[in-house]
């Protein structure tokens, strides 16, 4: 799977956005409708509304999957969670009894609702959660529930996206196709990382996944995976903060060189979604743009060439 994690935006896909999905070579596509809770022990997850983006609601991930397909892109739908001013959703943890059987509830509508999505539209992948790990760990034999359910509905390949910290403690792989990861393990100390520098910072990271791979009899699956084009991207890559920082397009296009060069052809690894990637691809990154999309910077150069080489 080679992959982009390709952003909800306000408006329908036309077929201008799809092309330079094709021009960077993806052969899949991750579809992200959201759902919004308003703090980290607020039980309701409120979704498909009005007020939200067109992309992020049910009717927009249909015809963005529709958009996709009729170009033969295959997807990913990866319905997430969205916490009011960006909290961690790995922190999401309920203070009752009640409010964790609210949660099950409003958590249990929303994604079955998604997976009728994902077998009407006859998608190849369906994530049934994004890092979501104090809930899991509270309510295990919930989410073992949770997936006998998806599967009664969606016949297709399950993953769920867990954080990069957290995919060698989630209980359910064996129930689940691949094990997700989003893949921001940090990789290295410097400012900019040669290839060489960032090549040896993975080498732990894979005996690690290939152990877990081993166990689960499972590959693993990068469900979100990328660098910011910034000064020491590759030392905490999960941060997203807007402070401003130095652009540095080297420091991402060799962190990516690095990741393709040491994961992309191990026999247990089954691909990843790039993130991310923006429908207006013209207005997208730039190389002013500190942020985690390769778009217009030297990182796209870099994805099209490892994933036309499959």
């Amino acid at each position: 799977m080679n992959g982009v994690s390709f952003v909800a935006s306000r408006n329908p896909v036309d077929q201008a956005h799809i092309d330079p999905v094709i021009q960077v070579q993806a052969n899949f596509a991750s579809i992200m409708p959201f759902g919004f809770i308003r703090s980290l022990n607020n039980p309701e997850i409120i979704y498909n509304t009005e007020r939200q983006w067109f992309g992020e609601t049910f009717d927009g991930a249909a015809q963005y999957i529709e958009m996709l397909h009729g170009n033969k892109i295959k997807v990913m739908l990866k319905p997430q969670i969205w916490i009011w001013r960006g909290e961690f959703t790995g922190y999401l943890k309920m203070s009752s009894e009640e409010h964790w059987q609210e949660l099950e509830d409003s958590y249990s509508k929303f994604i079955l609702e998604y997976a009728s999505l994902a077998q009407s539209t006859k998608v190849d992948l369906f994530c049934i959660g994004t890092e979501l790990e104090q809930f899991i760990v509270h309510r295990p034999k919930y989410w073992e529930k949770l997936i006998s359910e998806i599967k009664t509905i969606y016949k297709g390949k399950l993953t769920y996206a867990a954080n990069w910290d957290e995919y060698k403690r989630v209980p359910f792989w064996n129930q689940l196709d691949f094990i997700g990861v989003d893949a921001y393990f940090p990789i290295s100390e410097s400012v900019t990382p040669s290839i060489s520098e960032a090549r040896e910072g993975w080498q732990r990271w894979k005996e690690e996944m290939e152990g877990v791979s081993n166990t689960h009899n499972r590959n693993i699956l990068f469900t979100e995976y990328g660098y910011r084009s910034m000064d020491y991207s590759g030392k905490e890559p999960w941060q997203t903060s807007r402070d401003q920082n130095n652009v540095n397009l080297a420091a991402q296009a060799n962190l990516l060189t690095a990741l393709y060069e040491e994961i992309w052809n191990e026999s247990w690894f089954a691909g990843g979604y790039i993130w991310k990637w923006f429908i207006d691809h013209e207005m997208a990154g730039g190389e002013d743009n500190d942020r985690f999309t390769p778009q217009n910077k030297p990182a796209g150069m870099v994805v099209q060439y490892y994933y036309s080489d499959e």
